[in-house]
């Protein structure tokens, strides 16, 4: 642990069930997309989202994915993004939408957002050993500011330097984990990457982080997750 000056967490399946964030985010982004767009059309933050999922869709229909029809009425945005959100794309347009949606949750009491019985421990004691405590998920960086200030164990947000989402990068590609290292002024060997997904730990690992695979209950099976060090629970780290 003392080895190590920066530690990137991933959220879903690391910090936080990934049945909270499958049945519970998920569902109500999808149950509440239409009412949100018909309140907020007139964003300019929300008009960028919207204008990257109809590039995401033109993008669908040249790969004949066979997405519903996108056309300029709130019913259709809201039923491409249903769709978007059942097949779990890690779009930056959806991502950053999903966050705006799920604020509303969050700030009326609704979203009560859950992490593992470990994980505010060992913030405290990552932070009091004077490690850089860090994010990086597909979520957008308000869905993930909002997760950690909203849990079941208090805000967390205080135990948190940095947050990235994939406008650093995917998280299966390798330069995301250079870039990072970059932005955190450390080298790579000097941060760990804590995630649940094999791809993502091959890419950190092939940037030179340091790495360990979360198995945590409800994870799925891992193919070759052998090649990794593995902990249950960041007691561990």
């Amino acid at each position: 642990m003392n080895s190590f000056r920066g530690i990137l967490v991933d959220i879903e399946g690391t910090t936080t069930p990934i049945a909270f964030v499958h049945e519970v985010l998920f569902s109500y982004a999808r149950a509440h997309a239409k009412e949100f767009l018909a309140s907020n059309f007139d964003s300019e933050e929300v008009r960028a989202d919207v204008a990257l999922l109809r590039e995401e869709h033109a993008l669908d229909v040249s790969k004949n994915l066979h997405p519903p029809l996108l056309g300029p009425e709130i019913d259709s945005i809201a039923a491409y993004i249903d769709w978007l959100i059942a097949q779990d794309r890690k779009s930056t347009g959806l991502k950053s939408l999903q966050g705006k949606i799920w604020r509303q949750g969050y700030l009326d009491g609704t979203l009560k957002s859950q992490v593992f019985a470990d994980v505010r421990p060992a913030l405290e004691r990552w932070q009091a050993a004077g490690s850089s405590i860090n994010i990086f998920s597909s979520g957008s960086v308000l869905a993930q500011q909002l997760l950690f200030a909203h849990t079941e164990a208090g805000d967390l947000t205080r135990f948190i330097d940095n947050y990235f989402d994939t406008n650093i990068g995917k998280k299966a590609d390798v330069d995301s984990y250079r870039r990072i290292a970059s932005a955190l002024k450390l080298a790579p060997n000097e941060i760990v990457f804590i995630s649940d997904v094999v791809g993502e730990l091959d890419a950190a690992s092939e940037a030179g982080t340091k790495t360990l695979l979360s198995l945590r209950p409800g994870n799925p099976p891992q193919v070759t997750a052998e090649k990794y060090q593995t902990i249950h629970s960041f007691d561990e780290v």
